[in-house]
């Protein structure tokens, strides 16, 4: 392994991590995903899985340095673990990729590698996704919501445009080294056209006009005092700001997760104060709060109708390993962070989907980096997505903005509007095609007032992204499978 590659990967790897806000560079992924595959092409699958994690653990450990924003301060001398073990454990996704990108690299049709290689980067991008360990955020699809290869978010989904990326990428790769640029003329071209054909019949360009009124309100209530503030300070301000909304007749009203720091469901006083509140405001309240049934807490959005009454409760599905439950905590119960963050929450099991001005499904923080959950929503006749999160955890760094950003490929793969609350930002009202329509800014009180409209769909909230990801793990299989049959 020469200090050539050594140097190209990191600097390929930093490339990708600047795509992200808050940089946000965007046509920096395919250069940092051509630089990888260069990289790789012409290692034994050995070094090239070592290369490979080498450049992921700098990746994510750029990628993730939000993560010890706040948590830093729970655990002490173990701060630095926070981003250095996530950073080497998502790099093995690199590392994997890289590997199995060679084996495509010696076993396949030199001109059809590539494709090969996009693929694999693809499918362990969705493996390391996925489950209760998953760590979604920083796909790298997620970096196009705001260019023009974000209309294949429509069709194929965050992982389909990781994928158009790293074939972009790869093809530049090979190019380079065989000095032959007839692959990648092809490539592009094709991309371009499947592009054109995709943005002429892309539903979101043909929406109805939004007629439905809606807020979310933004407190502005910072991490360090969210717990330290008495619960009637928090009441007493999104009460405020939701009664200052009243003058647009909003028909929903979306709070923050656990903005209300109790647990609702033993505070009948509160839930008559919130009820008698959307009665009063002629809207669907969804609250932000805690709820204890069956031996556990549960993070809990609390629905109530503009008729006074609470419709119902959503409890959180996807917690935050090692923050909201402690996986293997039995026998890891000696480390200082499980005593100290380790919120020991039970795990909701309910895709809800909830009347209102449209039939909406929540999705709680976390859980909106996962398209799985949403797309189980949407299947049960989801035709609008409620995203309440507290990003105050994260300050002013990249994690909050990173966050949103993931709202808006949620809205462009399920082709609905996305009304998003944030406890300190970004809040806003997201259109079907990832655009914010409007928007807060961050560590402002805001009420964020807009509209939403009838979903017109997409061809990926009809397939979901389990299957795409599939796709691309049988597609390099062929790949494998025919280049050799054709050689032989």
């Amino acid at each position: 392994m020469r200090a050539l590659e050594l140097g190209v990967t990191a600097l390929s790897a930093i490339a990708l991590a600047l795509a992200f806000p808050k940089t946000q560079l965007a046509w920096l992924a395919p250069a940092g995903a051509a630089g990888l595959f260069w990289a790789w092409q012409r290692l034994s699958w050995r070094r090239a899985f070592w290369l490979g994690w080498f450049g992921g653990f700098i990746f994510f450990a750029i990628s993730f340095s939000w993560f010890s924003y706040t948590v830093g301060g729970y655990v002490g001398h173990f701060a630095p673990f926070v981003v250095i073990v996530p950073a080497l454990l998502e790099g093995l996704a690199f590392a994997l990729a890289a590997a199995f990108a060679v084996l495509a690299y010696a076993r396949s049709r030199a001109s059809l590698a590539p494709l090969a290689a996009a693929a694999a980067f693809t499918s362990f991008e969705w493996i390391r996704s996925i489950g209760i360990l998953g760590a979604p955020f920083a796909q790298l699809g997620y970096t196009q919501v705001n260019s023009p290869l974000g209309v294949f978010g429509a069709y194929i989904g965050c992982y389909g445009v990781t994928f158009v990326i790293c074939t972009i990428g790869a093809y530049v790769a090979f190019a380079l080294r065989v000095k032959r640029n007839r692959e990648l003329v092809i490539t592009i071209t094709a991309i371009v056209v499947v592009w054109a054909v995709c943005w002429l019949l892309w539903p979101a360009r043909h929406a109805a006009a939004p007629a439905i009124r809606v807020a979310a309100i933004q407190g502005n209530i910072t991490q360090s005092l969210k717990h330290e503030l008495p619960v009637s300070v928090a009441v007493n301000r999104y009460i405020w700001l939701t009664r200052t909304s009243a003058g647009f007749s909003p028909q929903l009203i979306v709070w923050p997760e656990t903005v209300i720091t109790t647990t609702l469901n033993y505070d009948p006083t509160l839930v008559q104060k919130f009820a008698a509140l959307a009665h009063s405001a002629n809207a669907t309240l969804i609250v932000g709060s805690n709820d204890f049934h069956g031996g556990h807490d549960y993070n809990s959005l609390y629905m109530f109708t503009p008729q006074g009454s609470l419709e119902g409760l959503y409890d959180k599905r996807q917690l935050v390993p090692f923050a909201e439950d402690f996986p293997g905590k039995s026998w890891l119960y000696w480390l200082p962070y499980v005593g100290k963050l380790n919120g020991d929450f039970g795990h909701g099991t309910v895709a809800g989907v909830y009347p209102g001005p449209l039939p909406f499904a929540p999705l709680i923080c976390w859980e909106s980096a996962f398209a799985d959950l949403a797309h189980a929503q949407l299947r049960q006749g989801a035709k609008l997505l409620i995203i309440s999160t507290d990003d105050a955890w994260f300050g002013d760094s990249a994690g909050p903005l990173q966050h949103a950003q993931i709202a808006q490929m949620r809205a462009i793969e399920s082709g609905t509007w996305v009304v998003r609350a944030a406890s300190t930002g970004i809040s806003g009202i997201i259109a079907p095609d990832g655009r914010y329509t409007e928007r807060s800014e961050m560590d402002t009180q805001a009420v964020v007032l807009g509209r939403v409209g009838q979903p017109p769909g997409s061809l990926f909230a009809r397939i979901g992204p389990t299957p795409i990801a599939v796709a691309g793990i049988v597609l390099y299989m062929i790949v494998l499978g025919v280049s050799r049959r054709a050689e032989a």
